[in-house]
């Protein structure tokens, strides 16, 4: 899609049954992303998403999707400690997962791993800019590449990358300038999230998307509204259960077949 300079959509997903609803969308990448400790678990942060759940959300958005591209993100602390163990757990989402693609973030300083990951066959996301993994850090989230050094450090690793065998760049939450000199100085696709026009491809969370979270940021505004449509999915059921008006009943015994009479005596020995 790159090559046909046709801007390709991509959205997060942890689950079959959407995975399924999402190709047939037409949408032609999956990220399975940490997102899912908090949309998924319900924890405050990304750093909180475990190895083996997502290795297994993985496997699943791709039997339900599995002419998507599907993008795993490798959690807080599964890549960062120990080369040999990044490539284990890379590999494990590709064996196990089923994934077509790891995504990792990263700075300049991880070129040797992405190196080594793309030595063993691994294709990388290399995932540049705000990095959520990275909060605590840095004292909450932030949007990056707001100053000329910024910006220029920034492009400066996306071409590094690039050299260290990644196989697409994921920017987060820059002006739209970064992300386009990027774009520039790169041959691989880029995929923008939050970060302008310039990038070949778009990602949000489709929850953001679908309206049900309660909070979205401001370049994933809400094109529909299932949260209120599950509330009163919700409400009309504890309607319909509480006047018990469930309709009728589809289950009925076999032909000459009935329960004896409850209120008879016992037969004795």
């Amino acid at each position: 899609m790159v090559d046909e300079g046709t801007p390709f959509a991509a959205l997060t997903c942890y689950d079959a049954t959407m995975a399924r609803w999402l190709q047939r969308a037409g949408v032609p990448v999956l990220l399975v992303g940490d997102t899912a400790a908090e949309m998924v678990l319900g924890l405050p942060g990304t750093i909180h998403a475990p190895l083996d759940l997502l290795i297994q959300l993985t496997a699943a958005v791709k039997r339900g999707a599995p002419h998507c591209m599907v993008m795993a993100d490798m959690p807080f602390l599964s890549y960062q400690a120990d080369e040999s163990e990044a490539i284990r757990n890379a590999g494990r989402f590709l064996v196990e997962g089923r994934a077509d693609c790891v995504k990792l973030e990263v700075d300049g300083t991880f070129t040797g791993l992405v190196s080594q990951l793309n030595r063993a066959g691994i294709p990388v996301v290399a995932h540049i800019g705000s990095r959520p993994q990275q909060v605590k850090h840095d004292g909450g989230y932030r949007s990056a590449g707001r100053t000329t050094a910024e910006a220029n450090r920034l492009v400066e690793e996306a071409r590094r990358l690039e050299e260290a065998g990644a196989t697409m760049i994921l920017v987060e939450a820059v002006p739209a300038q970064v992300s386009e000199a990027i774009v520039e100085r790169t041959s691989i696709p880029v995929i923008g999230c939050g970060a302008g026009p310039a990038c070949h491809g778009q990602v949000v969370v489709t929850q953001d998307l679908a309206g049900l979270t309660d909070w979205q940021p401001a370049f994933a505004r809400p094109l529909a509204d299932l949260g209120a449509a599950i509330q009163s999915l919700g409400e009309n059921w504890v309607k319909r259960v509480g006047s018990g008006n469930l309709g009728t009943h589809p289950y009925e015994m076999a032909a000459g077949e009935e329960l004896p009479d409850q209120s008879a005596e016992p037969t004795s020995l």
